[in-house]
């Protein structure tokens, strides 16, 4: 029988997978596997500058081609800075396989050399997670890691790799099937219960379509849409289910929840069928749990039959993938008599429309519109604070355009590194980074990777000098005690600062000039009128990223605002 060390089969079982990026870095307890990557040509190994943006890198990487991202780290610190990223894509189900290196069997348990137990520490945050004891699983435990990692509800899959096991020689047979016990992820539609919910919207004067990021993991868009315009019901978005249908569909309110969009908070409060699809209703989808759709019988149809009643309690539940769902619907579509109810919703829209007041600076909607106006095509990511609910405000989403962001875990930090996974999986598109002067800061250094990889991916960072969010609600439910988000604050500024003043110390750092030092591209844009030429001159910089600093006014707030606890029609619309 033919006989292959470790290291030989793990790269044997990653082509086979049809894996050709690898997000790596290098370190003590992984040599070897880096070694044997060396020789194969067929994989590219990205090399990022911290282990926790390596995962976001795959994370962008996956949630934009519908791949698995694979990540590559070593033992101990290694595979410790991976847990953030790793939750993050867990919260948001994005299909990861995560290998990490660990000292010899031997040494476990001895508090060796960067020894960490990755997988205790990841026990809670990935769909499974197992360390390797024995050369002969080898093949069998990477084949179950890409089908757990991509199948059901997807999710991030931590491998522990003990560096002895990856040395040893062994059956060289990369298995051709999965046959896990007790894992057996059911996506198929019960009928009896699809046909009682489609039941309820036939006689509902007031139906509502609730989409959340289910819809857009399982790239139904096409249905959902068919479904739409063969019903004629409205439809509500989740930040994550957000361009599931175009953003300028007629059936399309806007986004539900804390900074959700007046029309749409009110047609949930006001629908009397809610028919929900791949959302998990967290609360700052339903906000005041008592209140959320009480007007409703609500449909239910996740995946996950742990999310259905977990936090809303449900008239009709149905376990089935959201695709499978909406094509097994359009089979029973037929025509609403909407035109009251639509009537009511596009009187809300008008009376209440999302738009941003006028202010010092550059004003955040102005910029997304105009990707709005010029990109026809292009995948938009974003960090995560006022910036990121701007954009799922104001920017719009066809076919063409993808929006990638942190819901579950809102990460701060995951903006640049996504954008970078992004563009790798997608070289011909463009990628535009949008993001916060603090959550840039915060995975900064892959401005490296970026440059290393000779991306194009224009950042554009809204600077109000303030960890914006944070700062919003400070003011508006702390007295405007402004403790700690002032990112110009030095140490002999005033302890208790009111805000910015004529007397305030000059921003840290010069973004321009950061760019410059990585070898990349920087402009600084403080008029409106200079938006239009800043993309311009970035979209000529095809070898290198381009920052675009946008300076916004410091007091600027996301509006309309639900403070937690309050039910979704005590919305905050002015200050």
């Amino acid at each position: 029988m033919k006989q292959l060390k470790g290291t030989s089969l793990f790269v044997k079982a990653l082509k086979e997978e049809g894996v050709d990026k690898v997000f790596g870095y290098p370190g003590g307890m992984v040599t070897d596997i880096f070694d044997e990557l060396y020789k194969e040509d067929d994989i590219e190994v990205i090399l990022p500058r911290h282990e926790q943006a390596l995962v976001h890198e795959a994370d962008g990487y996956a949630r934009s081609t519908g791949k698995v991202g694979v990540c590559l780290v070593t033992s101990g610190p290694g595979a410790a800075n991976m847990v953030t990223g790793i939750a993050t894509a867990y919260y948001d189900s994005v299909p990861l396989v995560c290998f990490s290196g660990q000292v010899p069997l031997n040494l476990i348990g001895g508090d060796a050399f960067q020894e960490v137990d990755i997988i205790g520490i990841t026990r809670g945050i990935c769909k499974y997670g197992v360390i390797l004891k024995d050369r002969k699983d080898l093949g069998r435990v990477i084949k179950e890691a890409f089908y757990i990692a991509r199948t059901g509800k997807p999710g991030p899959v931590v491998i522990d790799l003990p560096k002895n096991i990856m040395v040893e020689m062994g059956d060289a047979e990369y298995p051709k099937e999965v046959n896990i016990r007790g894992y057996k992820p059911s996506t198929g539609v019960h009928i009896g219960q699809l046909k009682k919910a489609m039941g309820l919207l036939w006689k509902a004067e007031k139906p509502l379509l609730l989409i959340g990021g289910g819809v857009n993991i399982a790239r139904a868009g096409e249905a959902l849409t068919k479904f739409v315009e063969e019903t004629q019901i409205p439809v509500v978005t989740t930040i994550m289910g957000k361009g599931a249908i175009d953003t300028t569909h007629p059936y399309y309110i806007g986004n539900v929840g804390m900074h959700g969009e007046y029309a749409a908070n009110m047609a949930v409060s006001e629908c009397d069928v809610l028919y929900s699809i791949g959302t998990r209703f967290s609360d700052r989808v339903t906000s005041k749990i008592s209140e959320f759709a009480k007007k409703a019988k609500i449909v239910h149809i996740d995946i996950d039959s742990a999310a259905i009643s977990k936090n809303i309690k449900v008239d009709i539940p149905i376990v089935a993938d959201a695709g499978e769902a909406l094509n097994a619907m359009i089979k029973y579509a037929k025509c609403c008599d909407t035109k009251e109810w639509m009537e009511i919703l596009r009187k809300w829209k008008e009376e209440f429309p999302l738009v941003m007041r006028p202010s010092k600076g550059v004003c955040p909607e102005a910029v997304i519109e105009y990707i709005n106006r010029n990109f026809e095509r292009a995948i938009v990511v974003t960090d995560v604070g006022q910036h990121q609910m701007w954009t799922t405000q104001f920017l719009e989403l066809t076919k063409k355009k993808q929006l990638l962001t942190s819901g579950g875990m809102g990460t701060m930090g995951y903006g640049l590194p996504a954008a970078i996974g992004a563009r790798i999986g997608n070289p011909d598109c463009p990628v535009i980074c949008i993001t916060g002067d603090g959550g840039m800061q915060m995975n900064i250094q892959e401005m490296a990777t970026a440059v290393a990889q000779e991306l194009p991916v224009i950042i554009c960072i809204m600077n109000n000098s303030y960890l914006g969010m944070v700062r919003q609600i400070q003011e508006l439910f702390y007295a405007r005690h402004y403790s700690s988000v002032c990112t110009r604050k030095r140490k002999g500024c005033d302890a208790r600062c009111g805000g910015p003043s004529s007397k305030c110390p000059p921003y840290t750092p010069d973004f321009v000039k950061l760019a410059e030092a990585y070898d990349a591209f920087g402009i600084r844009v403080e008029k409106e009128e200079e938006i239009a030429p800043a993309f311009e001159a970035a979209l000529r910089n095809t070898k290198a990223p381009t920052i675009l600093e946008f300076l916004i006014d410091q007091k600027e707030m996301v509006l309309p605002m639900v403070q937690g606890g309050k039910p979704l029609t005590d919305m905050i619309m002015d200050y």
